[in-house]
């Protein structure tokens, strides 16, 4: 694309890290660390080491990474400035059971993971008995809160966000589960994103573009604007929705530095827009320099 580029990985080592950036000098880090030392939740603070340092780099700030992860916090966050999102509640400990005046079926997730960790087919429950089940099972296996949402049957959307000043909304794609067996539900699962040898991989088809009223699609777009901007995501990300049989948009999650796999997710949209991957690239470098004032000469 035009650009003087190397790569870089760290192997948790911020000594390696720091003594790379200290030799390379680079102007732009294309940022791609999600998790250090087995830890997605200090994703954040190696972005936060960026800012220390003076360095510009692509995507998502420290805040906006911190807060999209913690899955509560950007609920209430989206909930609170007017984004509709599926009813939901916490659960911080065991207990002899789970009161709440939620409607079934429900859907159980560890609070602070991201790339669907967590969830899977028996995510989706249908009674006290199920939902205290894997109410214990996330508790004892992720030691962390669980987060407990109402399940919106309906379509999934995913709405690419890109820019610096000006946002764009790429082409919406959608999730189709018509392929799907009876036996698996319409989720997209830790097994459907990462496991080619699971049924579900190969039954969640995206469609790009989704095919939408035109009502739809500009009210799709002006959400996933609006959660943009409230979770703070700069350069790119990916807002997942439900679209209800009712019509109704519920925002799932606001994922900052989504996945740039060419031709998939975030890719995919990018292509429908008139993109290369190549092309998609540089806007993001160019975000990344638009937002700290730099001239890029080498990216890492």
């Amino acid at each position: 694309v035009g650009l003087n580029a190397y790569t870089l990985n760290i192997r948790d080592s911020l000594q390696k890290m720091l003594e790379n950036f200290e030799e390379q000098k680079p102007d732009v880090i294309f940022n791609f660390v999600e998790i250090y030392k087995e830890d997605s939740r200090l994703e954040m603070n190696i972005v936060g080491l960026y800012e220390l340092l003076g360095i510009p780099y692509t995507g998502a700030p420290a805040l906006a990474l911190a807060n999209c992860q913690n899955k509560i916090l950007a609920k209430r966050m989206l909930s609170s400035n007017g984004v509709r999102v599926p009813s939901f509640f916490i659960v911080k400990k065991k207990s002899r059971q789970y009161r709440h005046k939620l409607n079934y079926p429900l859907l159980i997730k560890p609070s602070l993971e991201d790339a669907s960790v967590g969830i899977e087919n028996e995510s989706i429950v249908y009674n006290s008995r199920q939902l205290k089940e894997r109410i214990e099972y996330v508790l004892h296996y992720f030691e962390q809160p669980v987060l407990v949402e109402e399940f919106i049957e309906g379509r999934e959307l995913n709405v690419a966000v890109m820019g610096s000043n000006r946002l764009r909304v790429l082409p919406i794609s959608e999730i189709d589960f018509t392929k799907m067996p009876d036996h698996l539900h319409n989720i997209v699962s830790y097994q459907a994103k990462w496991d080619p040898h699971h049924e579900s991989y190969h039954k969640t088809i995206p469609k790009c573009p989704a095919p939408l009223s035109k009502k739809i699609e500009k009210r799709a777009k002006k959400i996933a604007i609006k959660a943009f901007k409230i979770m703070g995501c700069r350069g790119y990300a990916r807002v997942d929705m439900r679209l209800s049989k009712a019509k109704k948009l519920y925002v799932l999650e606001v994922n900052p530095n989504p996945d740039l796999t060419e031709g998939a997710g975030f890719m995919r949209s990018a292509e429908h827009a008139g993109m290369s991957y190549g092309q998609a690239l540089k806007r993001i470098v160019n975000y990344a320099i638009s937002s700290n004032g730099r001239i890029k000469t080498r990216i890492l």
